[in-house]
């Protein structure tokens, strides 16, 4: 989740202005970048609990050993540091404390992996010194949400009280989720729409590549992503596979329409989160939120609101494909080349809307429902998600190999793809591994993820 905007404190005033700020976004491809985010949870070594926030093993000393020995510069909220930036990146921090690297906006998947490889290595020394160590996993294992911290974030306390008035499982996926995320770029509005149809289709096997959270409370909880379920029972007002984006006449304006009837979280003003939960961001334009009467929005408002959607596909000023369960190093490299080599090459975004044009939203939805529960074994029509995800990644190999970014060391970007080939081959979800070593070789408990599992 993300800070306070960035964005202009220009007032605004027209409904226009909103469409116009989603529309910014567009460049041409020689800018189109790539960001990758991905979480861990952090946990102590001498008994596997998560991390606090003070503490001399807590997240406030890891953020004050990144500023002394590695030149990151704090983010204060009331005092405390909540975030951590540098060179473009940013290190914030989720409802539980789980550890958050929101990439800079980088050129090649290469760049990107160098990127992740350089944080999770300076959280490595920290982790040594302090005697704590992460791990990436969708769902925590074992911790019970009584049992994780909460983190001195004031948008946190506010989501928190609405979060069970909305669904059931809002407060899991605050406090005990962890996600890889791709934020790419489009080239104008028709770009957009397509690469946004071909993100929300070709979700679920996104979802069922990285599927990583099959324990609950120490046991097996009947999923391979747990997360994933998890965003099903949040808040619909804000989740899902947004089937307006399918529909004839998708555009800017439309996502922002949607955007407009989503109900508010807060508003940030002078170091302060203002509770405007279930409030109305047209009522905000016109003067009249209860929250902050007479005063109207700012494109800091707008971009902080567009953060509190939470679809499958989100759209700021860029595209978010966010259906993957945190995972082990190479599996956060292999997201951001699933999704470059499907949607920054012509030919590539081409083939894949042509596998999944033909299918009804109904389609895409029910496959969405099964996928946390039966992974590559779930079907669309009459084919699996797994011969689907064969077909993907044959897909997103053309479209890396066509893009020609080489290195010495690694070769093209293909290389990054290998695990999730490794996945295919396999026929099983990365879950399903975790489920035959913890009812075999772990001997039926989920201990051993902390250690296979750590970075």
């Amino acid at each position: 989740m993300s800070g306070p905007g960035t964005a202009s404190a220009e007032p605004i005033t027209a409904y226009t202005q909103l469409v116009e700020y989603v529309a910014s976004g567009a460049k041409p491809p020689a800018d189109w970048r790539i960001g990758t985010e991905h979480e861990k949870f952090g946990f102590r070594l001498a008994d596997r609990r998560p991390l606090p926030y003070e503490g001399p093993d807590g997240i406030r000393a890891i953020f004050a050993k990144l500023e002394s020995e590695f030149g990151w510069q704090p983010f204060l909220e009331n005092g405390n540091p909540v975030a951590m930036n540098q060179d473009g990146q940013a290190v914030t921090l989720e409802p539980g404390g789980q550890f958050e690297l929101s990439g800079a906006p980088l050129k090649t998947v290469h760049e990107t992996c160098a990127e992740v490889t350089n944080h999770l290595g300076q959280l490595r020394k920290i982790g040594r010194d302090l005697g704590i160590a992460f791990m990436g996993q969708g769902f925590a294992p074992e911790w019970r949400r009584t049992e994780m911290p909460v983190m001195p974030k004031g948008r946190y306390g506010i989501m928190s009280a609405y979060m069970p008035k909305r669904g059931k499982l809002g407060l899991d996926m605050m406090f005990r989720t962890c996600t890889i995320q791709v934020n790419l770029d489009f080239g104008s509005e028709t770009d957009m729409v397509k690469k946004f149809r071909v993100g929300l289709a070709l979700q679920p096997i996104a979802t069922a590549l990285f599927a990583n959270s099959p324990f609950t409370h120490g046991k097996p909880n009947g999923f391979l992503s747990y997360r994933s379920h998890i965003w099903t029972d949040t808040d619909p007002d804000r989740t899902g596979m947004l089937p307006f984006v399918f529909e004839p006449g998708m555009s800017y304006a439309r996502y922002v329409d949607h955007a407009l009837d989503v109900p508010m979280y807060f508003v940030y003003r002078d170091g302060t989160y203002i509770d405007a939960s279930g409030q109305s961001f047209s009522d905000f334009m016109a003067g009249k939120l209860p929250a902050l009467p007479g005063q109207v929005p700012t494109f800091r408002d707008w971009q902080d609101h567009l953060t509190t959607l939470f679809p499958e596909v989100r759209m700021k000023t860029y595209l978010e494909m966010r259906g993957a369960d945190g995972g082990p190093w190479r599996r956060i490299c292999a997201l951001p080349a699933l999704w470059v080599g499907l949607l920054y090459d012509a030919t590539a975004l081409d083939a894949a809307w042509d596998l999944a044009k033909h299918w009804s939203v109904a389609e895409m939805a029910a496959v969405r429902r099964t996928v946390p529960k039966q992974g590559l074994n779930s079907k669309i029509r009459n084919r699996t998600v797994g011969e689907l995800a064969r077909e993907v990644l044959a897909i997103a190999e053309g479209g890396l190999k066509r893009r020609a970014q080489a290195t010495v060391d690694v070769g093209d970007e293909v290389a990054f793809l290998d695990p999730l080939k490794a996945i295919v081959d396999s026929g099983k979800t990365p879950a399903e591994e975790m489920l035959d070593a913890y009812h075999g070789r772990w001997k039926r408990s989920v201990e051993p993820v902390y250690a296979e599992y750590a970075y």
